[in-house]
Parts: structure tokens; C-alpha cells; sequence
């Protein structure tokens, strides 16, 4: 059974700069019962993702801001505990955006199913999940690589790029990673068969230790850092390059402007494209990515790891620890055991 209160973190204040701890706020609430077609779930896992910053400002952007005051919300499994719906059983899983909190009461229409028997739960929120999803559609749709062509992948240890520079490989592609420490570096060219990698926190000149690096120039730029790492990217780019933009996070806590690169030179030189997008452009064909990035697990040919963080109560370390770079592959809080 359910306990009568369960624990939920609200955004207690917008952050100036990096966020901290003052910037959330736990609060316990009543755990509710579900009405028609309604289910009670528990909270199993937990993400949380750097674009989650930029919902914290009240800045427009492509997504509602979180508002303060109430409970931040993200991708979760959750196990059903209770069900009013024909559509779920009490012990079935699924996956949705809910609110930061132990417990949720949603509509049936919220959520779907997912099974634990075809794949780790965890994974349904990384590589099966938005993060593969996002690296699957930027650099397939925008990137699309050709055997042979230079792909350089920034954020290069993450969830998202990762998995992009593995499909990369899969396409016939020399993939080239910058990541933040030797342990990343090695991450990259060990396990994931990188061809390159670049720890850009010793690499001095970052421009020249991707110019070495990437002797036939870089004709696909996967974007996930900008700041100077990005610059120095653009420098480089060969005629009709593409350069998906997936994020920029050496911006996200900035507090003003962040101005650096004009771009508009190196695109015409290079005849390159350079698009931006979120992962919810394509969801009409997160069925078709889902469905690949699956079998090319099953086949050994994409591989992922994941930080998981125990305990509710670390839900926002985890987050703040996205900023240090200290978690390798997809950032999870586990909140309960799954069985």
C-alpha cells in the first residue's frame, strides 16, 4: 500500500547563474486516489537532463518554463500501484513526463508501457529512450554521415553524444570525441571505438588539437558545448559540412549574452548547413528510432552507460552534477527498487 505522504521537489527560485540547492525546495504532499481512467504510479527512475536549465529561467524557449513554486517535472518510469483504467494492470511500467515526486496520479492518455523483459527499465530513458532518440534523428536527419567522412562529436561522453558518435561508426564514419577528463577520453576511444578523442581541458589550443586530429578537415560537427570548443569546430568545416545543433551547455549558466564566433563566414565558405532542433520534431518517427536503436543494441553494435544516483533525496545533486561533466553517459536517480 501507498503511504498517506510522499516527498516532491517544487523550484523554489530561479537560478542566477549556475544553479544550487537554494533553487529547489522538497515539500511533502498527500498521495492521492486515482479516478476513472485514471492510475496511481510509483516512481522508479528518474532523469535529469541539462536542457532542464534552460526551463528554470523564465526566458522563452521552446518549452514552457517550470514555474516557481511548483514541481519541477522530467522523464520518469514509474511502476502502476493502482489502476482505474482498462489500459493498465497494477505492476506494469511506464514512461512519461511527470512531476519530481515519489508518487503520480495521471490520466491513462499520459503514459505508455514499457517492458522490462526486452530491456533494462533504466534504458528507456537513455539510449531507448529521449537522449538516443536525439542523437539518432541530428545525426542521421542533419548530420547524415557518409562512409569515410570526418564526424566530430562535442560533449562526447554524454548520453546524447555518445550515441551519436557510435552511429557515426555504424555509418562507416572516422568519429573524433571531446570530452572533459582522460577517463572520458579513454571511455571514448576504448569501449565506444572512437577513432579520436580530445580531453579539451588539457588540449591547450583546442583548435589545433582538433586541426591534428582531424587531418581531412570535419565534414559533420555534432554540436553539444558551443563556447569555444564550437568556434573552433566551425573553423574547420569542409565544403557542404553539416552541423546539427543539439545543445550548448558552457552556455546554460551564463548570466549574460553569450557572444563569441560570428558563423555566417564559415558556413558560406563551406557551403555548410547548420540546423538546430529538439528531439520533438521527430515524434511522429520516435516508433522507427526506437525500433533501430533497439535491434542495434541486441546486435552489439551500440553500447551505453549510465550514472545512476540512489535516492530521491540526491535528485538535485545529480542534476548539478550534469554542470561539473561529472557523470559519464546518461544521468538516472533510481528512486525505488523495481520489484
Amino acid at each position: 500500500m501507498p503511504p498517506e505522504l510522499q516527498k516532491q521537489i517544487k523550484l523554489a527560485s530561479r537560478p542566477h547563474g549556475k544553479p544550487e540547492k537554494k533553487d529547489f525546495q522538497y515539500d511533502e504532499i498527500p498521495v492521492s486516489e486515482p479516478e476513472d481512467k485514471q492510475v496511481l504510479l510509483k516512481t522508479v527512475y528518474l532523469s535529469v537532463d541539462p536542457y532542464m536549465r534552460g526551463r528554470m529561467s523564465a526566458a522563452k524557449s521552446y518549452v514552457e518554463p517550470f514555474k516557481v513554486g511548483e514541481p519541477i517535472e522530467g522523464g520518469v518510469v514509474s511502476k502502476v500501484v493502482k489502476s482505474n483504467s482498462s489500459l493498465f494492470t497494477e505492476g506494469d511500467f511506464v514512461i512519461g513526463m511527470l512531476p519530481w515526486q515519489e508518487y503520480s496520479i495521471v490520466n491513462e492518455k499520459e503514459v505508455r508501457k514499457v517492458d522490462p523483459s526486452i530491456a533494462p527499465l533504466s534504458s528507456y530513458l537513455s539510449i531507448l529512450g529521449m537522449t538516443g532518440l536525439t542523437a539518432y534523428f541530428g545525426l542521421l536527419d542533419i548530420g547524415k554521415p557518409k562512409e569515410g567522412e570526418t564526424v566530430v562529436i562535442s560533449g562526447a561522453a554524454g548520453a546524447v553524444g555518445s550515441a551519436a558518435g557510435q552511429i557515426a561508426k555504424i555509418k562507416g564514419a572516422y568519429v573524433v570525441g571531446i570530452a572533459g577528463s582522460d577517463e572520458k577520453v579513454e571511455y571514448l576511444t576504448g569501449k565506444l571505438g572512437f577513432d579520436k578523442a580530445i580531453n579539451y581541458r588539457k588540449s591547450g589550443n583546442i583548435r589545433e588539437a582538433l586541426k591534428e586530429a582531424c587531418p581531412n578537415g570535419i565534414d559533420i560537427y555534432f554540436e553539444n558545448v558551443g563556447g569555444e570548443i564550437g568556434d573552433a569546430a566551425l573553423s574547420l568545416l569542409n565544403k557542404f559540412a553539416r552541423v546539427p545543433v543539439c545543445g550548448a551547455i558552457s552556455a546554460y549558466n551564463n548570466t549574460e549574452a553569450d557572444i563569441g564566433h560570428r558563423v555566417q563566414t564559415n558556413l558560406i565558405k563551406s557551403s555548410a548547413l547548420m540546423k538546430g532542433y529538439v528531439v520533438n520534431d521527430y515524434a511522429d518517427r520516435f516508433k522507427e528510432g526506437a525500433s533501430q536503436l533497439g535491434k542495434w543494441v541486441s546486435e552489439g553494435k551500440l553500447t551505453y552507460e549510465e550514472t545512476i544516483t540512489e535516492g530521491f533525496e540526491n535528485v538535485p545533486d545529480a542534476f548539478l552534477g550534469l554542470f561539473d561533466g561529472s557523470n559519464l553517459g546518461k544521468q538516472l536517480v533510481k528512486v525505488s527498487e523495481e520489484e
